[in-house]
């Protein structure tokens, strides 16, 4: 299952989001929770994207925010990053996960025929 913006988390992200783009353009400063950014916005031949980087010693993601246009209603997904941990070195126990009281697994399978975009909705934006 792919999920919106985890392609800011693999080793090479510049080449992942980037693999596609057909243009780009830079919007200008801006301020995400009292960050100042650079707006960067770029158009892929199915997704749009726009991401807000860090001005300064640490250039890291502050948002990021996808439009995927193959879909009727073209949906967005915002990321919004409020801490980036880069100084401390993770542990495996940074990756184990600890349900809340309360949870019930679910079975995977279960998820086979899941989809974020109900059957019925037609692709492209046609309906």
């Amino acid at each position: 299952m792919d999920l919106p913006g985890a392609d800011l988390l693999v080793a090479n992200s510049y080449e992942v989001l980037t693999s596609d783009v057909i243009s780009s353009a830079h919007i200008g400063r801006g301020v995400i929770d009292g960050v100042e950014c650079e707006h960067l916005a770029f158009r892929g031949k199915d997704t749009d994207w726009q991401i807000w980087i860090q001005v300064g010693d640490h250039p890291l993601p502050r948002k990021y925010v996808i439009t995927s246009k193959a879909v009727a209603a073209a949906p967005e997904y915002t990321v919004v990053i409020r801490e980036w941990k880069t100084d401390a070195q993770p542990s495996a126990r940074d990756f184990v996960f600890t349900p809340p009281a309360g949870a019930q697994k679910l079975d995977a399978n279960a998820l086979a025929g899941w989809d974020e975009i109900p059957p019925e909705t037609a692709k492209g934006g046609q309906e």
